[in-house]
Formats: C-alpha cells, structure tokens, sequence
C-alpha cells in the first residue's frame, strides 16, 4: 500500500503540476472561456487510463494461464520501458516543461480550434496517466493484494490533487525538486522489481528459459530444480520461502520495496542487479550535473529556487 502511494502521488503531482500551469497560463491571458476545452482534454485522458485498466484488469479473466503470463510479463516490460523514460525526461526537460506548454498553449489560440485545446489537455495528462495504470497494473499483479495495492494508489491521487491545489493557490511551498529526485530514485528501485516480475511472468509462460522449462538444471538428489550455484543460468537463484512466506507481510514489504521475492532465479537476478546499476548510476550522475553551480562568494539565483508553483514549475 505504502509503494502504491507513493507511486500515485509522484504521478499524480507530476499530472497537477502540469494541469496546474496549463490553468494559471490560460487565466493570465484572461481566456477563461478556454478552460472548459483544456478539462475536456484532461478528462478523456483520465477516461483512457481507466479503461486501459479495466480492459487489463476484466480482459485477462477470459484468457489461458500461458497468455496471462505472457500478456502480463510483457506489459510489465513496457510499464518499465515507460517509467525509464519518464524519470531521465523529467530530469531533463524540466527547467522547460512550463515553456514548452505555455507555448503548446499560444498555438492552439492562434490556431483557434476546438480539438488543438482538448489536445493540448488530453496530451498532457495521457502520458502520466497510462504510464500510472501499467506501473499499478504490474504491480498489483505481483503483489497478489489488489485491494491493499489499489487504495493506496487511490490515496496518492488523492493527495496529489490536494497538494497540486495547494500549491496553485500559493497556499503550500513544495521542494519539488528534492521531492522528484527522491521520488525518482525510488521509481528505479520499483522498476527493477517489476522488471524481475516481468521476466518470471515470460519465463512461467515458456517464453525465456526458466526453472518451468526443460533447460532448468535438476538437483541430482532431490529430483527437483536446482538451488544456488549449481542452478545457474536458468536454475533458482535463491529459494528462503522457508524463512520468508511467499505472501506474507515480511515479503510483501520487500517486494513492494526492492522488488525482493522470496525465490528468484538467476534471470530475474541479474537482470535486477543490472537494471539497477546502470540506470541508478545514470540517474545518480544526472542528478549530479543538474545541481546548478555558484561562483565563490554567491548565492544562488532565486530563479533556482526548488520551491515552486505552478506558475514557475520548471
């Protein structure tokens, strides 16, 4: 629950903020009477993401258990694809996030039509929006607890809003940039773990190499898989389900955290310990070269300030 939310809320202040610029632009321009278009837009953009939930959600009932997991293994990948994507964009293009929809904005005016304003709204929400719903969707598979999962998403969109609003009416100063540095690094670590889900997923429906095919190494004394360094490569990596109840407190929460499940094989391993280290340290080292410099005997320019609202947000 505690990961879902915080999903929820990255996401979802990253929706508000947008949504929060995008209002403040068009009301200091005194077009009021544009704002029900750009609503329009953002509202059938909440509209897609949660159809594509419920299509993912009820569609797969009707499936068999191999399409299930290929269906869903190869979901989760591009949830991972997506959350990849969005944190090294949001790190980049940030600074220019507001300018670039101001400018959205000054063209859809000038052009004048209905649809260019919905898509302004539309555009801007969808991408959080769908990119939300699969990073749930593969998580709440995973986790086996949909409820738990679902209501804690809920309460991060929830939160989000409310600080969105918050912060639109100056009533609430938010480091946002520590907030989304934070946020983001946490991302990594989920990502991981749903990529490691996702390769069990492919692997359980026969499509990678696994401990469910005929490549799977066998204990010569047990007669089953094999355990550990004898297991390797397509073997278990390791199996405490002993120690830690698959299902239980213990391995959810470390599941919901570091992506730990109580038996990995050696795929989701070292796709986990790759994915980790090579996108933690681009996205460490990206952090780094954001932090803006200062000549000896300076301050910083007030324009850098973290604290933003709407109105400066990038």
């Amino acid at each position: 629950m505690l990961a879902t939310f915080l999903i929820g809320l990255r996401e979802g202040l990253e929706a508000a903020l947008v949504v929060g610029i995008l209002v403040a632009y068009l009301r200091r321009l005194g077009r009021q009477d544009a704002l029900p278009k750009m609503w329009a837009g953002v509202g059938l953009a909440i509209a897609l993401a949660l159809g594509i939930g419920a299509v993912l959600t009820f569609g797969a009932y009707e499936l068999t258990f191999q399409a299930q997991e290929l269906i869903g293994g190869g979901l989760s990948l591009l949830a991972v694809a997506m959350v990849t994507w969005m944190i090294f964009w949001m790190q980049r293009a940030g600074r220019s996030m507001k300018a670039t929809l101001e400018g959205g904005i000054d063209r859809a005016l000038t052009a004048g039509g209905l649809w260019a304003l919905i898509a302004i709204g539309f555009v801007s929400v969808a991408r959080e929006g769908i990119e939300t719903t699969l990073l749930l969707w593969s998580m709440v598979q995973s986790f086996g607890d949909a409820p738990s999962a679902l209501m804690g998403a809920l309460l991060g969109l929830l939160t989000a809003v409310v600080v969105g609003w918050l912060i639109s009416r100056g009533a609430l100063r938010l480091d946002l940039r520590r907030f989304f540095a934070w946020t983001g690094g946490f991302l990594v670590i989920v990502a991981a773990g749903v990529l490691a889900y996702a390769l069990m997923d492919l692997q359980e429906a026969g499509v990678l190499p696994g401990p469910f095919t005929a490549l799977a190494p066998i204990d010569a004394v047990t007669g089953g898989v094999a355990v550990g360094w004898a297991a390797f490569p397509f073997g278990w990596a390791f199996d405490v389900s002993a120690t830690i109840a698959p299902g239980g407190p213990l391995a959810s929460i470390l599941q919901a955290t570091v992506g730990f499940m109580p038996a990995m094989t050696w795929m989701q391993v070292i796709a986990w310990v790759a994915y980790i280290s090579v996108v933690g340290w681009l996205y460490v080292r990206g952090l780094r070269s954001k932090r803006p410099s200062k000549p000896q005997g300076q301050t910083e320019p007030s324009s850098e300030s973290p604290s933003l609202s709407p109105q400066g947000a990038a």
